[in-house]
This record gives C-alpha cells, sequence and structure tokens, in this order.
C-alpha cells in the first residue's frame, strides 16, 4: 500500500494512502460504463427524431437534431475535467471507487491543474491506456503523465481514521507549534463536543458529520484552510489543549 506524506502551508504533516491501480482502472471503466449508457441514450433520441420527420432527414435546418449530436459527443471529451472541476476532484467511477485527485501539497487542485491533466490524458491513452498503466506503476506516488506534469495524485478520498487518536500529552506538547491560535477562541464545552463528534465519525467513517462539524468550528473561529476535515479539527483540538495549558501555566 503506498502512501504519500505532505507538509500543508499551516506546517501540518499528512499522510494519505495513494489510489491502487486497480481502484484506477475501475474507476476508469465505470467511467467508461456511464459515457457508454449516455451514447445509447442519444442514439435512441436521435433516431426517434429521424424516424420521426423521415428517413431522409439531414442535420442542416434541424436545430434539435444538431443539438442531440453535440450532446452525444461532448461528454466524451469534456466529462473528466467537468466532473472533476465540479465534483471536488471526482468522476462518478472515483467516487464509486471512494478516490479523488489532489495536489502532492494536500490542497484540492485548482483549475489550471486539472486543465493540465485532462490535455495531457491524450498521451496517457496511447496503446489503449497502457501508457497510463506504466506510468502510475512505476512512479511510486500513483501518478500518471498528466498527473506528473499538473503536481497532482489520486487518493482514498476517505482519510485514514485517525481521528479517534487521543491527543498527545502535555508534556510531548512542551515543544508544540500552535497552527491556528484562533482555537483559542472555541469554549470548552464546544471543545468537550467537538473531541466527542470528531471520535464517533471517524469510528462510524461518518464523513458528513466531520464535514458539518469542520464547518461549524471555521464559523465560530474565522479559520480558512485547505485541511482536510478530520485533519483541520484534530488540529484545532490540539492547539486548544497546548493554549489552555500555556493560559493556566
Amino acid at each position: 500500500m503506498s502512501t504519500i506524506r505532505v507538509q500543508t502551508a499551516q506546517n501540518v504533516s499528512l499522510e494519505y494512502e495513494v489510489a491502487s491501480l486497480g481502484d484506477r482502472i475501475v474507476a476508469a471503466l465505470l467511467d467508461y460504463l456511464v459515457l457508454g449508457a449516455w451514447a445509447v441514450v442519444c442514439f435512441v433520441a436521435v433516431a426517434l427524431l429521424v424516424a420521426q420527420n423521415g428517413a431522409g432527414t439531414s442535420l442542416r435546418g434541424q436545430p434539435l437534431l444538431i443539438a442531440l449530436v453535440v450532446l452525444g459527443y461532448a461528454p466524451f471529451v469534456f466529462y473528466h475535467l467537468l466532473c472533476e472541476v465540479f465534483f471536488n476532484g471526482q468522476s462518478i467511477g472515483k467516487k464509486a471507487r471512494d478516490i479523488k485527485v489532489m495536489r502532492l501539497d494536500g490542497t484540492s487542485p485548482r483549475l489550471g491543474n486539472y486543465l493540465l491533466r485532462w490535455l495531457l490524458g491524450v498521451v496517457d491513452m496511447q496503446l489503449g491506456g497502457l501508457v497510463a498503466i506504466i506510468t502510475i506503476a512505476a512512479n511510486g506516488r500513483g501518478q500518471r503523465v498528466g498527473d506528473i506534469a499538473a503536481g497532482t495524485t489520486v487518493i482514498k478520498a476517505r482519510p485514514r481514521p485517525a481521528g479517534a487518536a487521543p491527543l498527545p500529552s502535555l508534556e510531548a506538547m512542551a515543544s508544540y507549534q500552535v497552527v491556528f491560535p484562533q482555537a483559542a477562541l472555541l469554549a470548552d464545552h464546544d471543545v468537550a463536543l467537538v473531541r466527542q463528534l470528531v471520535h464517533q465519525a471517524s469510528a462510524r467513517q461518518n464523513y458528513a458529520v466531520l464535514s458539518e462539524v469542520a464547518t461549524k468550528v471555521k464559523a465560530i473561529t474565522g479559520i480558512q484552510t485547505d485541511l482536510q476535515d478530520g485533519p483541520f479539527l484534530q488540529t484545532v483540538l490540539r492547539d486548544h489543549a497546548h493554549l489552555a495549558a500555556v493560559g493556566s501555566s
């Protein structure tokens, strides 16, 4: 199982599990099934339209027919780009396999990253995708040619369940560097509730709860960060524990 370790802008070290080659192949096959189903729907729609207007119907002067043909072809070109841009690095196939695109620094890709890996998809698909398979297998960080150029990789979307881990002792935090000073804005009862929810959500892999808790913590503290919800909440809890210890000493 390959992993990558990244150092975020907040000086937090995170470890991510790289999506396996098998997961990526299955995700790609699922995406092709989706595109195939779309092609069938469009073909049937065009066939019905032609049958309704006569077998000799041409594209000229048939705006609806032209639109159907364009809609039929467009997803084959833009499907992966649009899905990853609007669905946070995931296509339907990636969503089914719980994998997503991420930058090597641990942040979400920007439009330029998505565009570059999409454009170089033409290179990766040479020899029936063999170029991508060989590159991913040999790279060690789960990167195809497009990922290498864009500075991205594909990881497991669900973070490793480390949320239930106990906070380090105060002795171990003697040299701890606070990442989010705003954690001091949280009341003690808020922190206790956050710790309990993080523990329960991580144990049950309920990432919707983690997202909701992270959103509320950010609203209270005004913190803005690209950290994923689990690591973010753990960092806030450590920061609050350290700040409380310093304040009481």
